[in-house]
């Protein structure tokens, strides 16, 4: 089936190809895995809801993104992930064409819905806990590592239900239970677990934006019937922050002594430079780094969030109590990046102050971004190559430059670049006649 042949050069809904397949680099550029250290690894990355489809087989329930789909207006044409790319059923042919290119890592998440479908209240599923021990075993077999996610931005949509999802600190319990079975079933074989893929991107999307489930937003964000998109991202970070630490510390104390895994979690990582030479761009470029990645590892590298987050979010942070700040501190084994491209940073505290800059009114005014806003484009030129997605571009230093941040700001902590890829949907779609 042609579109099976593209199936890892094409991912774009919820999270997207990592690293780059042997086979195209030699295309491309001649370069041979050879000239990679050993042990490095060429790997690709997927999300359950992104791949799996059979969204209510054996026993699976709805999860948020199941229902989020299937509300009219929310995803462009009516698309939904209900057969995807039939992984679910196809997952031997799947792990075939990883290690036919060469593949020697793949990062897939765990449906909590498809394990257990009620959370802590229900059972568990264990038609879809054999589906991911199979899938395990099969990568095994054919010398790919598998790095497990445990949560990638979907959960049961009774939990949103009852709850209200992240918001309420309930789901901490919830998360940890659900981790707590991955770990019991699938531990043994799996050496590298992610407890929750992106919370920075979940907390933007779900919660300022409204382009994700649960579609909570405010103006001048979004036009939701229900949010706050100055406060709530702010709540569901710091429940998704200590859900992690929880997790982590249940694995280390029960699982990584007799299993010798890892553990760490994954944020999106854009790389900023400032859009004019000035202090206050370059200050506005180190902000949108803080109120990104390190909003989520600074916390669970040095027990805090930045100070410079408090200082223009003030009280609407949430603070740790003691127990919590030794909870969370040091609670990853390692780093997880995914890079995309770099943007321009401006600075909207001048600017809106000082030059009445309706630029600057679209949310850059808000503390919630740290009071600034990123482009593109400067003056007309774009920072780097087009790609598919109008925010991505492809910019190569700006890797080396965000490795280099993380580096420095977190003491040389072990690290994996988990995603990184260039978009191009309009070459895909073009090659099967789409125009």
């Amino acid at each position: 089936m042609k579109s099976r042949s593209n199936y890892f050069s094409c991912f774009f809904l919820l999270c997207l190809l990592l690293f780059v397949s042997v086979n195209s680099l030699e295309e491309q550029h001649n370069v041979k895995s050879s000239q990679f250290p050993d042990g490095f690894l060429f790997g690709a990355t997927t999300s359950a809801y992104q791949i799996e489809g059979a969204f209510l087989e054996d026993g699976k329930g709805l999860s948020n993104w199941d229902v989020f789909s299937h509300t009219k207006g929310r995803i462009k044409n009516g698309d939904n992930g209900d057969i995807a790319d039939d992984h679910y059923h196809r997952f031997q042919e799947d792990v075939e064409l990883m290690h036919s290119i060469g593949l020697t890592a793949y990062r897939f998440s765990i449906s909590w819905s498809r394990v257990v479908p009620r959370g802590r209240s229900g059972k568990v599923n264990f038609a879809g806990v054999t589906f991911y021990s199979k899938l395990i075993d099969s990568l095994l077999l054919k010398g790919i590592t598998p790095f497990v996610t445990v949560s990638h931005h979907d959960h049961p949509q009774e939990l949103e239900e009852r709850y209200g999802g992240w918001l309420d600190p309930i789901m901490q319990e919830e998360f940890t239970h659900f981790a707590q079975i991955c770990f019991e079933r699938f531990g043994d074989r799996v050496k590298h677990w992610i407890t929750i893929n992106e919370p920075n991107i979940l907390a933007e999307m779900g919660y300022v934006t409204g382009n994700y489930p649960p579609a909570h937003c405010s103006r001048p964000f979004g036009n939701c019937s229900a949010g706050n998109s100055d406060t709530e991202p702010l709540i569901v970070m710091h429940n998704m922050l200590l859900a992690h630490a929880k997790a982590a510390k249940l694995y280390r104390d029960h699982f990584q002594p007799k299993h010798g895994g890892l553990i760490g979690i994954v944020a999106n990582a854009f790389m900023y430079k400032p859009l004019r030479d000035n202090d206050f761009d370059r200050d506005a470029a180190n902000r949108a780094l803080v109120f990104t990645t390190a909003w989520v590892f600074d916390p669970l590298v040095l027990g805090d969030y930045p100070p410079e987050m408090r200082k223009y979010l003030g009280s609407l942070l949430p603070r740790f109590t003691s127990d919590e700040r030794n909870l969370i501190k040091n609670s990853i084994d390692f780093i997880g990046i995914n890079h995309y491209g770099t943007l321009y940073a401006k600075d909207c505290i001048y600017s809106s102050c000082v030059c009445s800059d309706s630029s600057c009114t679209a949310g850059g005014d808000h503390p919630i971004h740290g009071y600034l806003i990123t482009l593109g484009e400067k003056d007309g030129v774009s920072i780097g190559e087009r790609t598919g997605m109008p925010r991505f571009f492809v910019v190569p230093k700006g890797m080396e430059e965000v490795v280099d941040y993380m580096k420095k700001r977190y003491h040389n902590k072990p690290m994996f670049v988990t995603e990184n890829d260039m978009i191009d949907i309009s070459r895909h779609f073009k090659s099967y006649g789409f125009r």
